[in-house]
């Protein structure tokens, strides 16, 4: 169960992927870059999940578990938002402090020692069992505060536009409203857990997460440009892209792991 609902996760993730890449492939908009390549970490990390539970855990693929989806996933998607909501200065300068931290996580996590054994049917290895606090305060930080921003992106976004009421609204507020739903059902893994075995509970939010998220990307891709975009375009100091990209204000979510702590931090998101 958990391989099949990690290979799901990655397929559904690959074709996110791919659809935010040919968008930015013909608009150069900053969000769709930021946004493919944390949907890419995203299906990377997720293909470890499955890799792991169908053949094994070992040291190699926890590390890339890790590193993927608990340190850097998150913040990326996060500068998403940030492009699209706050423009292209304030992205800008993020995406440089995003890049060092990316450089400085890497170097963290891969070499950072590993604490324990790690059991190769053991299920899905826990950070704080595993790893010292640098590498979970850097998972804690990146996942928090990048879930926060995302979900504050697509609920306010879905708001704006359910109080706008004009033609083509509807289906963006709409698609939001799915997105800020999906960052809440990635976060939900802990809530299944009196239910189901931890990892299904943590693979099946996953997968139901990234499948609700994408639902919404969709909607929202079909609405219409409305009349008055262009106007908040320049009211966001967002620079002017394709019709079919910035008008939509899309933000996409984070995949939150729910912990109440640093100390407790599995493997953060995906």
């Amino acid at each position: 169960m958990v391989a099949g609902l990690a290979f799901l996760a990655t397929a559904v993730a690959t074709v996110f992927a791919q659809a935010t890449g040919v968008r930015y492939s013909r608009s150069k908009a900053p969000h769709q870059g930021a946004w493919t390549f944390a949907l890419a970490l995203f299906a990377l990390a997720s293909a470890a999940l499955a890799t792991a539970a169908s053949t094994g855990w070992d040291q190699g693929t926890f590390r890339v578990f890790y590193l993927l989806g608990a340190v850097l996933n998150v913040p990326w998607l996060a500068l998403g938002t940030l492009y699209l909501l706050g423009g292209r200065k304030l992205g800008d300068r993020v995406r440089s402090f995003l890049v060092l931290f990316t450089g400085f996580g890497l170097g963290v996590v891969l070499a950072a020692p590993i604490h324990g054994t790690i059991l190769r049917d053991g299920g899905i290895p826990v950070g704080k069992d595993h790893f010292d606090v640098l590498p979970r305060v850097l998972a804690a930080a990146g996942s928090g505060v990048g879930a926060v921003v995302v979900f504050g992106g697509a609920a306010y976004s879905a708001i704006r536009f359910a109080r706008r009421r004009t033609p083509g609204t509807g289906p963006l507020a709409g698609g939001n409203a799915l997105i800020a739903l999906g960052t809440l059902v990635l976060s939900s893994g802990g809530l299944l857990q009196g239910v189901v075995g931890q990892d299904e509970a943590f693979t099946i939010s996953l997968a139901a997460g990234i499948v609700v998220v994408y639902a919404g990307f969709v909607v929202a891709s079909s609405a219409g440009r409305p009349a008055s975009d262009s106007v908040d375009a320049a009211d966001d100091g967002s620079d002017a892209e394709g019709d079919d990209d910035k008008a939509r204000r899309t933000s996409l979510p984070a995949s939150v792991r729910g912990n109440d702590s640093t100390s407790s931090t599995r493997v953060g998101s995906l």
